[in-house]
């Protein structure tokens, strides 16, 4: 009897669970769709904002493409007008080139010509002298024919004088000599040159190289004194200059330290621009002396 009631109370109450259950299926139904319908909202908006974005991206690559055109463009613009700036500041240049060009060999043609004038006067100088000493020997008194006692020759004529060739020759082979390598005999040469035709222009310059190969061989008195005759016998000419150099030298060489000095010091003085003032401003800083002249210093 309990048994049957239990079914019965059951049966009755399995419509009131079943209608419970229909109800929380429908709402789970309905609350489902609605998150499928917001998904799809959301997609829909996630697909919409990346096309948008996409189309962003492609516009700033355009941007960036038409940008890397103009700036491709502006760099090639600066190139040529480089280019061309660059054209028009190198003609004016090389024209200022080849015009210092032209002005330097014009200046050395002018040097030659200066040169071989003077070399010209230099031989007709020594012509002239070559006369003067002929004229000198035609009008000497020729030597009698017999001494003072009757038969016993008499002394032959005197040709201690008697220049043994021209001057510009006797030059001109004692520079030879001396470029070649022949020392000795070029020091004989300018020696004579020196003897036969110590008043021509070319003296000077003999009496030097007599002093500079004297210097050479060791012979530092005699170097001396030639340099001494080419400063003082001579008035100022192109070899004074290298004259108070090797004086100078040579007084160094004579254990003449301060006498030495002095003559750097009066070529500094007298030729500041020459190329021997500036070998005696080396010298005198190798010697540790400054290239002025100290104030207690009297000459």
């Amino acid at each position: 009897m309990k048994f049957r009631g239990l079914i019965l109370a059951a049966s009755f109450a399995f419509p009131v669970i079943g209608s419970a259950a229909s109800k929380e299926i429908v709402e789970l139904q309905r609350d489902v769709a609605q998150l499928q319908d917001q998904v799809r909202t959301l997609q829909s908006s996630f697909d919409t904002k990346m096309g948008t974005l996409a189309a962003q991206v492609q516009q700033l690559t355009d941007s960036a493409g038409r940008a890397n055109n103009s700036l491709a463009t502006l760099q090639g613009a600066i190139q040529e007008q480089l280019r061309q700036q660059g054209k028009e500041v190198m003609a004016p240049v090389a024209t200022v080139g080849t015009k210092i060009d032209e002005m330097a060999t014009a200046f050395q043609q002018v040097q030659n010509s200066m040169a071989e004038v003077t070399a010209r006067l230099g031989k007709l100088e020594q012509q002239v002298t070559d006369l003067s000493n002929a004229v000198r020997t035609m009008n000497s008194p020729a030597a009698p024919p017999g001494g003072s006692t009757p038969g016993t020759a008499g002394p032959g004529p005197t040709t201690s004088n008697v220049p043994p060739i021209s001057g510009d020759v006797l030059y001109q082979n004692a520079n030879r000599d001396r470029l070649g390598g022949k020392a000795d005999l070029a020091l004989q040469e300018y020696q004579d040159f020196v003897k036969y035709y110590g008043d021509g222009q070319l003296a000077p310059a003999a009496e030097f190289w007599v002093g500079y190969l004297s210097f050479d061989k060791g012979d530092y008195d005699n170097a001396l004194r030639a340099f001494d005759q080419v400063l003082e016998r001579y008035s100022a000419n192109p070899k004074t200059p290298d004259a108070l150099l090797m004086k100078g030298k040579t007084l160094l060489k004579l254990d003449k330290r301060n006498a030495g000095a002095a003559e750097f010091r009066e070529l500094i003085k007298r030729y500041p621009g020459s190329d021997a003032a500036a070998k005696a401003r080396a010298q005198l800083k190798q010697m540790g002396l400054s290239a002025s002249p100290s104030p207690s210093r009297r000459r």
